[in-house]
């Protein structure tokens, strides 16, 4: 059994625990509603253009004359998986939900004799992946010094990934990260960027275009990648901050509740040892 002091000691360790948990959600929640915003506000942007394409693509097809990145380069042998996760932990499930994802891919796609490529976006996705999958990681995007995300970090990473499919070195580009839906709801989200891939589009207006609907794609759809990419991080972004304050006001309940059964428990034996004490006495007074 623990001796007072330890009980003391530890008592005062978990106080110290709780004011970083604390401190850590308050500091989550400030940066929460920056991210939230900035998520929301892309979003509009993001479902705009990607319409814009899609009635595009819907009449270019997926012919001769259509873009590489719509139709893609007539092979699915490669595929180049994103992983976007947090450069930082302490933010519950958030990484391992995006994770989980991507290796079900993975193995998906490797039970059916493809060939599977990794770039990992954020420290934490590729500490997870690098037992089982680090023989097919092709690169890293570190986040750590960027403050606050803007566009020119998704045009990096455009690049890279665009840069490998026009070398060859990938054929599909699938990116995953966790779309932010409210503090204790994220989800993991799985979405193909290279060959774009969209839904059918609902013409309600003929427009004609000038110069032709193949020029003004082709001149799109990199930027469409980069927006997709964009999206995605931000999205990343509100999504971490929002797991990370519910984890940590969690982990201050759950220090709340050891420190209260931890100071019964002193309590109980502070009582015990004054028990004994008077006990011993008492005996001793009556032996005299």
């Amino acid at each position: 059994m623990p001796s007072l002091k330890d009980l003391k000691n530890r008592i005062g360790s978990v106080k110290n625990t709780r004011k970083i948990t604390k401190a850590m959600q308050m500091v989550a929640a400030a940066k929460l509603r920056r991210a939230q915003e900035a998520a929301e506000a892309a979003r509009p942007f993001a479902e705009r253009m990607t319409a814009v394409m899609s009635a595009l693509a819907a009449g270019v097809g997926t012919g001769e004359g259509a873009p590489k990145l719509l139709a893609g380069n007539g092979r699915d042998q490669v595929h180049l998986l994103v992983v976007m996760t947090s450069e930082r932990g302490l933010c519950g499930g958030f990484n391992s939900s995006i994770v989980k994802l991507a290796r079900l891919k993975a193995n998906e796609l490797v039970t059916a004799g493809k060939t599977v490529k990794i770039l990992t976006v954020g420290k934490k996705g590729r500490e997870q992946l690098r037992r089982d999958w680090g023989q097919t990681f092709v690169g890293h995007v570190d986040m750590s010094e960027v403050k606050r995300v803007g566009y020119a970090n998704a045009q990096g990473v455009a690049r890279e990934v665009m840069a490998a499919f026009e070398a060859g070195e990938a054929d599909v580009v699938t990116i995953f990260y966790n779309r932010f839906q409210s503090v204790i709801s994220q989800i993991p989200t799985m979405q193909q960027v290279i060959p774009a891939k969209f839904e059918t589009a609902n013409v309600t207006a003929l427009y004609d275009y000038e110069p032709s609907e193949e020029a003004i794609l082709a001149d799109l759809l990199p930027r469409g990648v980069a927006t997709q990419i964009f999206t995605a991080l931000l999205e990343n972004g509100a999504s971490e901050q929002g797991a990370r304050m519910s984890a940590m006001d969690n982990a201050t309940r759950n220090a709340g509740d050891m420190i209260n059964k931890l100071t019964i428990q002193f309590n109980r034996s502070r009582q015990a040892a004054i028990t004994k004490e008077l006990i011993e006495i008492i005996s001793g007074a009556e032996a005299l």
